[in-house]
């Protein structure tokens, strides 16, 4: 029985190979998305171990957070972009949800982290989610969630209109773009809760600083934050 369950495997494999989102190699598991050499050039950051990481000092004076954490270095040209962009662009919802898995993991091993009691996803405005079909943020919010056991809900905020690209713009001029963009919802449903935001990127920390000064303004809330990647200078 497992010689031929090893047959059939290496057949299905051999018509429908299983390839790294990273490099294309087709020397990987069935339950990873990205091979042993991939994994390793993943530029991981360990702000997760440290108080007054990056994060944490690039909100500082700007949001009252409680635990700020990046899993990834941003690097263009790199791997993380390319990952990034398939999940982003290319409707490669998998990768985001695996890398989701990854930073769960992290922060589960984390004595930092004090459990929130519920994880919302940075929104878009309807008109993006409409287009892309999803909210990128929510695909990695999901996989973070398999892992920590704490609800999502992208209910509870809105992003009320489309705002300008960020791309190009400096700390200032994005902060005036996304001023006054996000609303709560169901706000009664947030009050005393301990509350972590999710983002792909985090490059001046403008939208998060918009979304996140709404959300601290429910009574009794406690907020962190955390994302796949960070722009670093």
């Amino acid at each position: 029985m497992f010689l031929l369950e090893t047959v059939l495997e290496n057949a299905l494999h051999l018509f429908y190979p299983h390839l790294c989102d990273g490099c294309g190699n087709d020397q990987i598991a069935k339950n990873q998305m990205l091979c042993y050499r991939c994994l390793k050039r993943l530029p991981t950051t360990n702000f997760i171990d440290f108080p007054d990481n990056s994060v944490e000092r690039l909100f500082r004076g700007r949001l009252p957070i409680t635990i700020g954490h990046s899993e990834y270095f941003f690097s263009k040209g790199k791997l993380i972009q390319h990952l990034l962009h398939q999940l982003k662009y290319k409707s490669n919802k998998e990768i985001g949800f695996y890398l989701g898995e990854m930073m769960g993991q992290t922060i589960l091993q984390s004595n930092r982290f004090l459990n929130p009691d519920i994880i919302i996803p940075m929104p878009i405005s309807k008109e993006k989610e409409i287009k892309r079909g999803y909210n990128q943020a929510n695909i990695i919010a999901m996989g973070l969630s398999k892992i920590l056991k704490i609800p999502v809900s992208s209910s509870f905020i809105s992003k009320t209109h489309n705002t300008e690209s960020q791309t190009n713009k400096n700390r200032s001029e994005r902060w005036k773009n996304v001023e006054g963009s996000f609303v709560i919802n169901k706000m009664e449903q947030l009050i005393n809760k301990s509350i972590l935001l999710i983002d792909d990127v985090i490059t001046t920390g403008a939208t998060i600083e918009a979304c996140g000064n709404m959300i601290l303004k429910i009574p009794g809330t406690q907020l962190s934050v955390a994302s796949l990647a960070i722009v670093t200078k």
